[in-house]
């Protein structure tokens, strides 16, 4: 959420900066200021009221101490007619603060100054690229015939159990999984980050924390009778163990990493594009998370794209690197980077990770803070990048280690796996 000072003092540049995600912003900023304007109007009523009940309050008992009983009790009326003045004051306060966060909740954050303009993802921006295409064998297949030739993935079984986009692992497969978790801990570990587990279900306060709620696209699932979330990603828990706050800036960098399953409703996902691993609604994922001070965070996450490279050169994984543009950046993200992966049995790119700054955005939501050299309260950076989501991994290994008799695995993998091949 944006800083309410910030949009008062910079409502022109904010009005400017939105039209790079093709919003356009002035109703809302318009908005915002005239429920501030508000607000603090009926503040200050509302503490002239309090005050002048309270000296009246100070007045009757100095009257009543003096004998002045009926002056005391006409000041009496007096002070009842200001609670219920104040009562009525206060009640429309709230509703116009609440009024003024929902409309602060509807606008996104500013986009960084490297951000390209650009309405689509055929408008981001590849910034790297790694990593030789493989050549196939002839009939090579897509990882969901794959999947079923060697029997290692059942998607027909997911449905039957609970729904399409709920696939079921078996043998090799759900061992190729865990190795794949294990690996991505460990590798994040290595590099400074303390595993954490965490909830896989947190309630309203944590989802607005983010920025997952208010959900405007309808993703999450909601457990209604106790008014829950299933998370889409364990940035959400993970971010939110810092909710409300003061951190030491000497713990700086703060690194966590996750591994959570990771539940999303996909409305509106159908086609070819989305078959097998390729959509699910129910997936593993190892989150990396950092809390950092706001002269460092791009240093950071400069080193969470570095982070992410290995990852994928271990691997031996062809990928690029996208800068996403204002229109198809997340709502909530200043700068994101999109890892994508080649998969060569369909010929197309598959995106394995986003690595994103979110500046004060969540941390203003969050009022997750620090106090500078000064002692004064400032909020802190927020990072996250995935580490990284195992469905379309697992797919670009399927596809592009596919042999004539059977899937190569990955020399890194080997010793998680306990198998050097699929056949």
């Amino acid at each position: 959420m944006l800083q309410l000072q910030l949009v008062r003092e910079h409502q022109n540049e904010i009005i400017d900066a939105l039209k790079k995600r093709n919003i356009e912003a002035a109703p809302l900023v318009a908005k915002v200021l005239q429920l501030d304007e508000e607000r603090r109007a009926l503040q200050t009523k509302l503490d002239a009221t309090l005050a002048e009940s309270n000296k009246l309050s100070k007045e009757i008992g100095g009257l009543f101490k003096s004998g002045k009983a009926q002056e005391a009790n006409l000041l009496k009326a007096k002070t009842g007619a200001l609670k219920e003045e104040s009562k009525l004051l206060g009640d429309d306060l709230n509703n116009t603060a609440n009024a003024l966060q929902d409309i602060l909740y509807q606008i996104p954050n500013i986009p960084h100054a490297s951000v390209p303009a650009g309405s689509t993802d055929a408008d981001n921006e590849e910034i790297f690229k790694e990593g030789d295409i493989p050549v196939l064998i002839p009939g090579a297949l897509p990882h969901w015939e794959l999947a079923k030739k060697y029997d290692i993935i059942d998607f027909e079984l997911g449905v039957k159990i609970t729904g399409a986009g709920f696939p079921v692992y078996k043998g090799k497969g759900a061992r190729l999984q865990r190795a794949l978790i294990s690996y991505f801990l460990d590798k994040n570990a290595a590099a400074g980050y303390t595993e954490m587990q965490v909830p896989h279900l947190v309630n309203e306060a944590s989802g607005l924390g983010t920025g997952q709620l208010p959900d405007k696209e309808g993703q999450m699932y909601h457990v209604g009778e106790d008014d829950l979330y299933l998370i889409p990603t364990a940035e959400v828990p993970v971010t939110n163990l810092f909710r409300g706050e003061m951190v030491d800036q000497k713990e700086f960098p703060i690194c966590y990493t996750a591994y959570t399953p990771c539940f999303r409703r996909e409305a509106g996902s159908y086609g070819a594009h989305v078959r097998g691993l390729n959509r699910l609604h129910q997936f593993d994922k190892v989150e990396i998370v950092r809390v950092e001070h706001p002269n460092n965070s791009y240093q950071a996450l400069d080193g969470m794209v570095d982070h992410v490279k290995d990852i994928l050169r271990e691997l031996q994984l062809p990928f690029r690197i996208l800068r996403l543009c204002g229109g198809d950046l997340g709502f909530t993200a200043a700068l994101t980077y999109d890892f994508e992966v080649f998969s060569t049995a369909q010929d197309r790119w598959l995106e394995i990770s986003s690595v994103s700054n979110f500046e004060t955005y969540q941390a203003n939501r969050l009022k997750l803070r620090f106090k500078d050299e000064q002692g004064k309260s400032q909020l802190a950076h927020t990072l996250n990048g995935s580490s990284l989501a195992l469905p379309r991994v697992l797919a670009g290994i399927l596809e592009n280690y596919q042999t004539a008799d059977g899937i190569e695995i990955p020399e890194v993998l080997r010793p998680y796996c306990g198998f050097d091949k699929i056949d």
